[in-house]
């Protein structure tokens, strides 16, 4: 194995070393990974010393829209994503494991033990050193960029100009949380969709009356301005599907939201059985005592004014304490396929890795899985073994190989774990989607395993 091949090296002047820029969830994920390879990590943050718009945590790997990694269902695509990336020793799935909170079929985290948790284990590994500060320019050696959709001014420009990079820019928005003491409880009540899990959402019921005086106030609610990120990115905004502000969804149509996150299917009551609802808005905690709540989908870009003014609308809501606004960022990501290789390496100078939301992946998970792809890659690299890729028969592989050829439209976009992307089964699964995804599954997770006694993790 490489591990007990390079403990067993007592020389460490001699050992191979990575740099790797950005302690999120993707940099850290990548640090820890070469470091279990027995490689030295040169791993750089600019926190405390300097902050993004989105970020108010000095730990790493700071969740900052939602607090959810989504489905840990074998047959969803992320939740097979977290499966491979656990067998592959992630050292962010260990963090969130053992940070989570009740979400029905969700594994979702107790944000701040999820960072410190992921902190704790950057820091106490002996052979990664944490340098503070911002990086205008790539260190000399293999590095690993993982700085994240919201990436220094200075240090984009670096990417664009000197290392030949495109970027993009388009914008998405972090829900509101509110205090769960403030919450009216004889209106909302705790259930999970269709009974599944532990009753782990908070619900706020809508009669149609209710929703229509909702809709309309918030149609003609206020949004902030927009930060001078980057005046081209706001001439050409562009909003991710999957972080869509509440506010653009209501323009989109009177029904959208309720078809939406506010889709009333599935949910009862446990106090009236039988009893249906016109909308319904879910709260998910955001901590294990309950006492934070996040409003589900409610990514938006109003005014903090508007917003506790609009969302007080809410029934259960009315004296809801909002212990952070909605905000709204710049993310930044390359036009990937044609720059990045399947090992996220860049082609035209292969020591240099990207990973994370910067090279089209969009989520949590996904962000950390590209780290653990791109780590292990640099550590091989730092230690003179062979290119190893993912299969794309793989969640994690798919994700790189759609990241390096994007897909046959040519239109590149940020992209989240989904079976449309991995390599399709020999033949046809009978028993339908559920069988179909559970046979990706078992072939997904056979491939991981030899793949990881492969690279000897």
């Amino acid at each position: 194995m490489i591990r007990s091949l390079m403990d067993s090296n007592s020389n460490e002047a001699a050992r191979p070393k990575i740099s790797v820029i950005g302690a999120g969830l993707a940099g850290c994920e990548a640090a820890l990974a070469a470091s279990r390879c027995g490689v030295a990590v040169d791993l750089y943050e600019m926190k405390p010393e300097k902050y993004t718009p989105a970020h108010k945590s000095s730990l790493f790997a700071e969740l900052v829209c939602s607090n959810s990694l989504r489905s840990d269902s074998l047959t969803n695509a992320v939740g097979l994503l977290k499966e491979e990336m656990r067998r592959l020793g992630s050292a962010v799935m260990k963090a969130a494991d053992a940070s989570r909170v009740p979400a029905g079929s969700a594994l979702a985290v107790d944000r701040n033990l999820f960072s410190g948790a992921v902190t704790a284990a950057v820091r106490s590994d002996p052979r990664i050193s944490v340098i503070e500060g911002e990086v205008t320019e790539v260190p000399p050696g293999i590095t690993v960029i993982a700085t994240g959709p919201l990436t220094s001014e200075r240090f984009a420009a670096y990417i664009e100009k000197e290392l030949g990079c495109s970027g993009l820019h388009f914008f998405d928005a972090a829900a509101p949380i509110v205090d769960g003491r403030t919450v009216d409880y004889g209106v909302a009540f705790y259930a999970s969709r269709y009974g599944r899990g532990d009753a782990d959402y908070l619900n706020c019921p809508m009669t149609k009356e209710q929703y229509d005086a909702f809709y309309s106030r918030l149609k003609s609610a206020k949004t902030a301005e927009l930060h001078a990120f980057d005046s081209e990115a706001q001439k050409d905004l562009q909003v991710f599907e999957g972080c869509m502000p509440v506010e653009v969804m209501a323009e989109r149509g009177y029904d959208t939201l309720r078809f939406g996150p506010l889709k009333p299917v599935g949910i009862a009551d446990p106090r009236f059985p039988g009893k249906s609802f016109y909308a319904v808005v879910q709260l998910r905690r955001e901590d294990a005592e309950g006492t934070m709540f996040n409003l589900v989908g409610f990514q938006t870009h109003l005014t903090f004014s508007e917003q506790k003014e609009v969302f007080r609308m809410i029934p259960g809501l009315e004296n809801a304490e909002f212990l952070r606004y909605g905000v709204m960022h710049r993310n930044t990501y390359l036009d990937s396929p044609g720059l990045l290789d399947s090992d996220y390496s860049l082609k035209s100078r292969p020591e240099i890795y990207f990973a994370g939301q910067m090279t089209g992946v969009e989520g949590y998970v996904e962000s950390a899985g590209s780290g653990l792809v791109a780590g292990l890659s640099a550590a091989r690299a730092a230690l003179g073994l062979p290119k190893v890729v993912f299969p794309p028969e793989t969640m994690l592989g798919a994700m790189a190989h759609y990241v390096s050829h994007g897909l046959i439209s040519g239109r590149f976009d940020p992209m989240n774990a989904n079976f449309g992307i991995i390599a399709p089964l020999p033949s046809r699964v009978k028993g339908g989607k559920n069988a179909k995804y559970a046979a990706y599954a078992e072939r997904s997770l056979a491939e991981t395993g030899r793949l990881a006694a492969e690279l000897g993790v």
